[in-house]
């Protein structure tokens, strides 16, 4: 068989065209490699009972709203009237809190919150939790309306 000079340039030019990569020595990989461990985060359940006790029947406490609030939330409270942790400007009757989703992925959790007011009049808020968080606080609060 004979070989066309067409055949021969376009052998020269793929190869030319490959880049030079000097060969890689074999490592010995370990013996046992470990899963890297996902970082320690607060559950839905955790969530749940420290908003439960951190909003009570009627707001927060002093106390909570000291030691369990963001920086972010604090510096907000500062700048308005309104009181941002229960988008309100009095006291709710009464507080429910919904179930909490976990996004373990985005390190946060939250729950809607619902206030309930005077004439059977509701109101509703979602509360955010960081899950890294020691202790627990709440670190963004979005009203509604």
């Amino acid at each position: 068989m004979m070989l066309k000079p067409y055949s021969l340039g376009a052998l020269l030019l793929t190869s030319l065209a490959l880049p030079l990569v000097p060969p890689v020595p074999a490592v010995a990989a370990p013996a046992a490699v470990a899963p890297a461990a996902a970082p320690a985060g607060h559950t839905a359940d955790q969530i749940s009972r420290f908003l439960v006790r951190f909003y009570g029947k009627h707001g927060p406490s002093a106390h909570a709203r000291r030691h369990h609030v963001s920086q972010v939330l604090l510096e907000r409270q500062t700048n308005t009237l309104s009181d941002v942790l229960l988008c309100a400007q009095d006291r709710p009757q009464d507080i429910g809190i919904g179930p909490v989703t976990v996004a373990q992925a985005a390190g946060v959790g939250w729950a809607t919150v619902t206030t309930h007011w005077a004439a059977d009049r509701t109101d509703t808020f979602t509360v955010y939790v960081r899950l890294d968080t020691r202790p627990l606080r709440v670190e963004d609060v979005i009203c509604a309306g």
